[in-house]
């Protein structure tokens, strides 16, 4: 026992230097950074700025911002007011800085600093600060925390999370849920072999039994006929608490001088779900301590309670809370791309009898090595359907971004939605083509990705503060995408996908696939 734990507090300070060394570095690059065009930049106050009460008419049924996805919004905003707006804050919010150069992107990020600050939701903050300090402690997690606090959860979970040997270790757990799945997706369809118009809600019920078992080693059985109480619990509050969020922290909204009625549900629906949720974590927690798992086979939970319980529970519920719509989001998205795309369809249908030589045939770490083509496919899903509407950044200097200047821990938000789907950046925009993604170059008449500028398509973010769970989130969706087509030709008969756009991203039309057996 005492040998184990020297070496574990060895393992962390070993990561603490390294994490410290590339601060230092990063701190040295940017903490005496001046930006030269500063003192002839125009002020901040005069970048292009709608008047609030005209602006948000538009959003109102008729207006011209009305019921549009996050690109075609920020496609409408664009033209209406050119490269960069400034949102003047209201209800004690702070200004907004959206911007559409990928220039200004890099700029922001090369120049954030050693800490770089995230937009945290402030309404979780709020419960987890305010109304349950008892559950979640000073350490309240990724989403929530800034600065030195940041950076020491963030130094205990890395080597964890980050890890491609601890992702590998659930390849045949995740695996097994996309084949339960898929059974259960087969008996789903009707007469016209069509999925019901709530299949998004299925989807919620497959990522959250895998994520029950990436964050808790735990089946919760939400994929059964009957599924529990509690599991339709989880779903249905976790996605009503985006859409709250959605409606308190970017819609007009008062609640930071009087507790609205929807704040009050929120709270409330915050507290259910934490109860929920942190009984599943106290269940596996003494699961652990009852019969702990042979050291190199632990799970990401087990790992993260050895470097601090604090942590490793509060990660575990991030991970249940985000981990939903978020992965159901981009298979919807890339599910209909395929749907509309037989050919590439095909060719994906190719590449995985290689290593699918039969619809059950097992996925293990070692055959999935080698699938550039359906990673294509999700890189190109995910330029065209990223689950969420932008990357947002406080930034972490005065800056000037194309003449303007733009003071320190000003909120910019940079609209990579728009330029994903923009020619000039991305030739054939609005055409599924996952060949540009190919690390062999792109194919002929094909253009090629790697001719975009770099910092336009970064869907789990950039640097320091990208997001901990890309590796997870990458597995799930070539796990359940690849089961998906090698089980099924996918079709699509009923018009143009449409999400509505919120916190996540969510389908505003029925999910009527089309689900055709594949007969070998």
């Amino acid at each position: 026992m005492a040998l184990r734990i020297v070496i574990q507090r060895s393992f962390i300070r070993s990561h603490l230097n390294c994490l410290k060394k590339f601060q230092s570095t990063a701190a040295s690059a940017t903490k005496d950074f001046v930006d030269p065009e500063w003192e002839a930049a125009k002020p901040y106050k005069s970048i292009p700025s709608p008047k609030l009460f005209t602006f948000a008419k538009e959003f109102r049924e008729g207006g011209r911002y009305y019921d549009l996805t996050g690109a075609e919004l920020y496609g409408r905003w664009r033209d209406d007011y050119g490269e960069l707006i400034r949102i003047n804050g209201m209800f004690g919010r702070p200004d907004i800085v959206l911007t559409f150069r990928p220039e200004d992107f890099e700029k922001v990020f090369r120049t954030e600093g050693a800490w770089p600050i995230r937009r945290a939701s402030e309404t979780l903050s709020y419960y987890r600060q305010k109304v349950r300090p008892e559950v979640f402690g000073e350490l309240s997690g990724l989403i929530t925390t800034q600065g030195e606090e940041w950076q020491r959860v963030r130094t205990m979970v890395n080597p964890v999370m980050m890890q491609p040997k601890t992702v590998q270790l659930y390849v045949d757990q995740v695996d097994a849920i996309a084949r339960e799945f898929m059974s259960i997706v087969a008996g789903l369809r009707d007469e016209k072999r069509e999925l019901p118009a709530d299949f998004d809600q299925w989807l919620n019920r497959w990522a959250l039994e895998t994520v029950g078992v990436l964050a808790l080693d735990t089946r919760l059985g939400v994929l059964r006929p009957e599924q529990s109480t509690e599991a339709k619990a989880i779903i249905a509050l976790v996605r009503n608490i985006f859409d709250l969020i959605y409606k308190l922290e970017f819609e007009p909204s008062i609640w930071k001088y009087f507790k609205t009625p929807t704040f009050k549900q929120l709270m409330k629906d915050f507290d259910n779900l934490t109860n929920l949720i942190m009984t599943k974590i106290d269940e596996a927690v003494q699961k652990f301590e009852k019969n702990p798992t042979v050291e190199g086979n632990q799970s990401v939970l087990e790992k993260l309670l050895k470097v601090n319980k604090q942590v490793g529970m509060v990660m575990a519920f991030d991970m249940l809370m985000a981990g939903i719509d978020t992965t159901s989001s981009s298979t919807i998205g890339l599910l209909y791309c395929l749907a509309k795309n037989p050919d590439k369809q095909t060719r994906l249908r190719e590449e995985l009898r290689a290593i699918l030589p039969s619809k059950d045939s097992p996925l293990i770490p070692d055959n999935m090595r080698n699938l550039p083509y359906l990673r294509a496919c999700i890189k190109e899903g995910l330029r065209l359907y990223q689950p969420t509407p932008a990357n947002v950044r406080k930034v972490g200097h005065n800056i000037v971004l194309q003449g303007y200047q733009v003071p320190k821990h000003t909120e910019v938000v940079m609209a990579s939605a728009a330029l994903q789907r923009d020619a000039a950046h991305f030739p054939q925009p609005e055409a599924f083509l996952p060949e540009r993604w190919l690390q062999d170059g792109s194919e002929a008449g094909t253009p090629n990705a790697k001719e975009a500028h770099p910092f336009i398509f970064l869907p789990f973010g950039f640097g320091a503060r990208s997001c901990i769970g890309r590796r997870l989130a990458m597995l799930e969706m070539e796990i359940v995408i690849a089961r998906f087509v090698r089980s099924f030709e996918v079709g699509w008969n009923h018009g143009k996908l449409k999400m509505k756009m919120g916190l996540i991203n969510t389908p505003a039309v029925p999910l009527h696939f089309e689900l055709k057996d594949v007969t070998d």
